[in-house]
């Protein structure tokens, strides 16, 4: 068996290991730590939940502590880049749990925090800054930030970046950084564009793929509940009362249906908060300290959340609204199941969202086991909203569809889509079946 001992790490970082959970590496980290050791430029694709932190972290520390010396005014001798505010904390904690009791200084730096105070902090400058892309650049420009002497950059969850635009601001910043330097990219989904940033960015790399990227990890149990939209809310109640112990981490679409939804599992008792991007950064950091603290059991989230968020103790993830972008699917599930644990999580499909289904079971190359309801028909979906369309009536608690429904979930919406089938009287408490065959029932584990 690998241990970070063998990896040759130095005895500073083994000793700061011991007081973690980290006893041996996991495959991620047994096989990009000893390249980056050597000086190559990596490619690292694994799945959510797997350790990349620590894998580039720790080689990465490693090198930074042979130095001896401060980085100097303004200076930066490696930079992260992560796509959000919640992952760029998450990793600056990491680090700091493995730099402790050395001379290393890292230090953060994201929209939404005080931009007076990152600068006072960087006036002393820093061997690592982990950064959001938007913040920094603004920091450049002020000349706040130097990183001619940037020896390593770190670009984490690559895809994100891709997926937020964050291309752009990616160019902007590697021209202020030395050709001459170490790139290490991290990414547990491979879009076709990814090719094009490794081309760019790194020189000669080694590829470390250690699963197929898109998939999720094995311990995740999966499943797929029919419901209507304006049952979910009721529906998460009950799934929600079932585990009154463990901790839940619940997925909105929209900022709105966020808070609507959070606002009504509080009236029902449950100790719950949201996250979002209307939120400060005060409040999301709190929200979140909260949350792994034990005090909230509940966290409604918008994709804001589906990155960023290394919470052991959450055990299931629901996506109250399907993603509309597949891979984020992989993303949200993959807040369970951290730290070698097993999780859950349970999908709600409206009529309007399998498309989302549909496309997040062909990246997966497998149908998700139905706990619950059958496929919707043909003509049920034909005839639901699309998404856009009646936007009050996608949230728990939202529009007056809502309000009506979470007071007697088994009655039908006062209106119907146009041409969409004639209500029968009073709405079976599980959605009909149709034209595609119902799947088989009960949960099952991931297999790979």
């Amino acid at each position: 068996m690998t241990t970070f001992a063998d990896l040759g790490l130095s005895p500073k970082l083994l000793t700061a290991l011991e007081k973690t959970t980290l006893k041996t590496p996991t495959p991620i980290q047994a096989q990009a730590i000893p390249h980056i050791m050597q000086g190559r430029d990596l490619m690292g694709l694994a799945q959510t939940g797997t350790g990349k932190t620590a894998a580039f972290g720790l080689p990465l520390l490693h090198r930074l502590l042979d130095l001896g010396h401060p980085p100097g005014p303004k200076n930066v001798r490696a930079l992260i880049l992560a796509p959000t505010r919640e992952l760029t904390l998450q990793i600056k904690e990491n680090l700091e749990v493995f730099t402790k009791g050395t001379a290393v200084k890292v230090l953060m730096v994201v929209g939404g925090a005080s931009i007076n105070k990152q600068t006072q902090a960087l006036s002393r400058g820093a061997d690592v800054l982990v950064a959001t892309p938007g913040r920094l650049i603004d920091l450049l420009e002020r000349g706040d930030v130097s990183l001619e002497k940037c020896a390593y950059l770190v670009l984490d969850e690559a895809d994100h970046m891709l997926d937020m635009g964050f291309i752009h601001s990616l160019r902007r910043i590697a021209k202020h950084i030395p050709l001459r330097r170490q790139t290490l990219m991290f990414s547990a989904t491979m879009p076709k564009d990814m090719d094009e940033i490794a081309g760019t960015y790194l020189r000669d790399p080694i590829r470390v793929q250690v699963a197929p990227p898109g998939k999720p990890i094995e311990r995740i149990s999966q499943g797929v509940h029919y419901i209507p939209t304006g049952d979910k809310a009721k529906l998460l109640e009950s799934y929600l009362k079932n585990h009154v112990s463990e901790q839940a981490l619940v997925f909105s679409r929209t900022k709105h249906g966020a808070d609507k939804l959070a606002k009504l599992l509080g009236g029902w008792g449950f100790k719950v908060g949201a996250i979002h991007g209307n939120r400060s950064q005060n409040q999301r950091d709190r929200i979140l300290s909260e949350f792994k603290a034990g005090e909230v059991d509940v966290l409604v989230a918008t994709d804001v959340a589906a990155r960023g968020i290394d919470i052991p103790t959450v055990r299931h993830v629901y996506n109250y609204d399907m993603p509309n972008v597949p891979e984020n699917y992989v993303h949200r599930i993959g807040r369970t199941a951290r730290a070698g644990a097993d999780g859950s999580s349970i999908s709600f499909c409206a009529p309007a969202e399998m498309g989302e289904l549909q496309a997040i079971e062909k990246m997966l190359k497998t149908l998700l086991p139905v706990i619950g309801g059958a496929p919707w028909s043909a003509d049920i979906v034909a005839a639901a909203p699309k998404p856009g369309q009646n936007r009050g009536q996608r949230s728990g608690g939202g529009g007056r569809q809502g309000q009506q429904l979470t007071k007697n979930p088994g009655q039908k919406p006062g209106k119907r889509p146009q041409g969409g089938p004639k209500p029968q009287g009073a709405a079976r408490p599980r959605p009909q079946g149709g034209a595609q065959a119902p799947r088989r029932q009960g949960q099952a584990r991931w297999s790979s």
